[in-house]
């Protein structure tokens, strides 16, 4: 049994965590040989069954990536032998040689999002999704089977074209990030006291503008007992439009932002919050939302699909565009200590729905399953 997994589009976290615990977790077949096309700086575990595979064609730029994938894939898969070609970044650029079967992946919700696409100006940009909605497309419905990771994603799909063979298998949540532990030491970067904290990327569907809007919005005592910590990538346009609202707010020494964190260091971050909002209106599985609820802290979340289908009755939810909801949720957490832990309870058991091995051998069942019958 020969996997072929592209790997190529991996390069932020989201894919890289899920193709690592993907590899993690390769039930025990003795026929089983698993080929990922990646880049050496891609750390994947050591397994017998495992062999990397990096051309000499430039493929880290998306339009010579494609053009390999066209002309050189179909190649390299019939020399292989392969039985599946899996391309978990969700578009399936060439043909297969006959025989071998194809599993695509619905991870990329924006060229979706007809809201999200209004923030984007005219451009190569708004070009790359329009493209990208048409590529998805083609391949989910062209698919032999087509991963979704949340049933909301899967009714927009769905509504849009025929996916013949399509299953639900959301993510996981890694053990790092599983409840409070006493022995988790305070980050040492964090001055003392409580702080609120939010984890994602500065993009404007994620809604930082409103977050740090609304904390101001909060009285007085509670800014001063709770700090707001924004941690995630803030090289990009939507943070200097928070960067600025900061400033004339007068909050500079209220909330900090720390830019990227190394993902290893977060479980540090999330386990001392006294609060922990996620925020965002475009999601496809909220794996931010996933590891906060793990850490059985108190979740805040937009109330937008699909993070009400993740976070059940264990999180409670606001409306992402609206400072006054997200303030009045904040002071409701933060006054009822026993609402709190009310909710940092119910998080802990929420989580246990959603574990990484169950998610690997879900996939892994499935695509054994689409190879066996084709026998």
């Amino acid at each position: 049994m020969n996997i072929v997994i592209n790997a190529f589009s991996a390069r932020l976290g989201g894919g890289q965590t899920y193709l690592i615990n993907l590899l993690r977790h390769i039930p025990d077949r003795s026929d089983l040989k698993i080929t990922v096309l990646a880049p050496e700086e891609l750390q994947m575990p050591d397994h017998p069954a495992i062999n990397r595979y990096y051309p000499s064609w430039p493929v880290t730029n998306p339009l010579t990536r494609t053009i390999w994938e066209k002309l050189f894939l179909p190649r390299y898969l019939r020399r292989a032998g392969a039985d599946v070609l899996f391309c978990p970044g969700g578009v399936v650029a060439g043909t297969v040689p006959r025989g071998c079967k194809v599993v695509t992946m619905f991870r990329n919700m924006i060229p979706f999002d007809k809201r999200v696409l209004g923030y984007i100006p005219f451009g190569l940009q708004r070009i790359r999704n329009w493209l990208l909605y048409r590529a998805m497309l083609r391949s989910m419905s062209g698919a032999d089977l087509t991963i979704f990771i949340s049933d909301y994603a899967r009714g927009v799909i769905e509504k849009l074209t025929s996916i013949p063979n399509p299953v639900t298998i959301p993510h996981g949540i890694g053990k790092e990030f599983r409840e409070v532990d006493i022995n988790v030491a305070r980050p040492e970067c964090l001055a003392e006291g409580e702080y609120i904290l939010y984890v994602s990327r500065f993009d404007v569907y994620k809604h930082h503008y409103e977050v740090v809007s609304g904390y101001a919005k909060l009285p007085a005592h509670y800014q001063k007992q709770f700090r707001l910590l924004l941690i995630g990538e803030s090289d990009m346009p939507g943070a200097e439009r928070v960067h600025e609202l900061i400033k004339a707010l007068g909050l500079d020494d209220r909330v900090t932002i720390l830019g990227a964190v190394p993902y290893k260091q977060l479980p540090a971050y999330y386990h001392h919050a006294g609060l922990v909002l996620f925020a965002s209106s475009c999601e496809n599985c909220p794996n931010i939302l996933l590891e906060s609820l793990g850490a059985g802290r108190p979740v805040l979340s937009s109330d937008v699909m699909p993070m009400p289908e993740f976070g059940g009755e264990a999180a409670a939810y606001f409306s992402p565009f609206s400072p006054d909801d997200i303030a009045n949720k904040m002071e409701r957490v933060l006054s009822d200590d026993a609402y709190a832990r009310t909710l940092s309870e119910a998080a802990v058991l929420q989580a246990k729905k959603y574990d990484w091995e169950k998610t690997a051998d879900s996939t892994w069942s499935n695509i054994f399953k689409l190879i066996d019958d084709a026998k």
